[in-house]
């Protein structure tokens, strides 16, 4: 049989994303064929897997990570939040409806048999599965139907390892407190944790070590210290938005502002990640600064509700002095469809029938259809002839004057729109600025000459550099049996 581990948290953003991608990493490098999996994910960051349809980008990282293409199979249940309480379902890769915290309980037991369909799926050939749990075990309120952790695990029979993060506290209490609150059988999955996070001399956690053992019984398998290397790789959550320190000045100032249903954002990570650009996120109740050359429109979920959030932020009148200013703008996928003059829905697809003003920065407008387009795609850059690629997610059909001068082809087909001025711009296209080509002569126009460093060998490394640090710290016998 194909061995597995699942790695599940004593609460989420404990670092289990980039543990599994590390892992995945390691194994890959020892010549394993191993294969990510999780079996229900909550975000609006989305991939469109190589077999066609949407998973969460988190697995699209880890298959990376592993050397294997991507599969709707690596994240069977997607949910895609797109109000307070109510999410888009997305089963193995494809729209599958629509529901509210409460109603989606009661789905989860129809939706684990799909859950443990596509775990046979990935198992199949593979050497090694390494599972990402969701949340944390320890929230038995929503044990009954579980499928995202021990409810999965215990129908799976795969064996567990807790993970807990000691830099934001109480990573004892934590480890312990799920130790006492957990039945017995779930309790029974547990083999053992991972300290993750540390920062200073391991072996001052040594009683802290102990101390876990005597309440639990449960061996540690490691103390991961502070992974700089996880810097360099695309975040899965939101959540990390509000812990992105502003960086120190340089000499291009971009601004982005953080949408309440923002979506995609690791399209900005690329920006990010280069020396002479400083990309501040924007937070509501905070202006778009007015040293910003460039500000960028990210994707979006519900376009028509961010839309109202975005004027409530007083950002539209921001983004009026910054074009006054001289200032230039992309919108990328929802982002896009707010620069046009209106944005309509006349079937309330994003919640109820609505029609709303635009920021009237492109003459187009966008009618929301329920067809969603979900594709990998080649692309080429009008603006510089440079080769684009990256996917499309969305809904919605854009037209209009400005659309005459399309800010790529993609496919073959023109896609997105240039102002008269060119100095806005809307695209479909996802993953605009990883391609190294097109950012450079992107930071060229802005007078930031010089060669650019390959984004996908920087993640790359990243990856690499991740898994040797796992090595170095965690249990060499645990990693043995694990591996083989």
């Amino acid at each position: 049989m194909t061995r597995a581990i699942m790695l599940q948290g004593t609460g989420s953003d404990v670092g289990k994303t980039v543990l599994v991608a590390g892992l995945c990493r390691l194994a890959a490098n020892r010549g394993l064929a191993v294969r990510p999996f999780k079996p229900q994910n909550m975000s609006n960051n989305a991939a469109v897997a190589d077999d066609g349809g949407e998973i969460g980008r988190a697995q699209w990282l880890q298959s990376l990570a592993a050397r294997t293409p991507s599969s709707v199979h690596m994240n069977p249940i997607l949910l895609k939040p797109q109000s307070e309480n109510g999410s888009q379902i997305v089963v193995q890769g494809k729209v599958w409806g629509q529901a509210k915290g409460r109603d989606y309980q009661r789905l989860k037991p129809q939706l684990l048999e799909y859950v443990l369909s596509s775990f046979a799926t990935v198992s199949g050939g593979a050497d090694l599965v390494i599972v990402e749990g969701a949340g944390s075990p320890a929230e038995i309120n929503l044990r009954p139907g579980d499928i995202a952790n021990m409810g999965f695990a215990t129908r799976a029979g795969v064996p567990v390892v807790l993970v807990g993060d000691i830099d934001r506290g109480g990573v004892i209490a934590s480890l312990v407190g799920t130790h006492a609150i957990l039945d017995e059988r779930d309790r029974g999955m547990i083999s053992g944790y991972i300290i993750n996070k540390f920062r200073g001399d391991v072996s001052l956690f040594d009683d802290g070590i102990a101390a876990i053992g005597r309440y639990t019984g449960w061996p540690c398998f490691g103390v991961v210290p502070w992974l700089k290397a996880a810097g360099g790789l695309p975040a899965e959550d939101s959540v990390v938005l509000e812990k992105l320190a502003r960086g120190k000045s340089a000499a291009l100032k971009v601004a982005v502002p953080v949408l309440p249903r923002i979506a995609n954002f690791d399209d900005l990570d690329p920006l990010r990640a280069e020396e002479d650009v400083e990309l501040v996120f924007v937070k509501a109740g905070d202006r778009l600064p007015d040293d910003a050359a460039l500000v960028v429109l990210p994707g979006s979920k519900s376009t028509i509700s961010d839309l109202a959030d975005f004027r409530a932020a007083g950002w539209d009148r921001d983004l009026a002095a910054h074009m006054r200013r001289g200032g230039r703008v992309i919108g990328i996928c929802g982002g896009y469809q707010m620069l046009g003059r209106k944005v309509h829905d006349p079937l309330g697809i994003e919640g109820s029938a609505a029609e709303t003003e635009g920021l009237d920065l492109l003459d187009v407008e966008t009618v929301m259809a329920p067809e969603k387009v979900v594709r990998n795609s080649r692309a080429v850059s009008a603006e510089y002839g440079t080769p684009l690629s990256g996917y499309q997610i969305h809904l919605g059909v854009t037209e209009g004057a400005d659309c005459d001068r399309p800010s790529a082809q993609i496919d073959g087909l023109p896609d997105g729109a240039i102002s008269t001025d060119g100095r806005v711009m809307g695209t479909y296209l996802h993953g605009l600025f990883s391609s190294d080509s097109y950012r450079a002569r992107l930071l060229e126009s802005f007078g930031l000459a010089g060669e650019r460093k390959s984004y996908a060998e920087s993640v790359d490394r990243a990856l690499d550099d991740v898994a040797d640090e796992l090595e170095r710290h965690l249990d060499r016998d645990w990693l043995q049996r694990l591996l083989g």
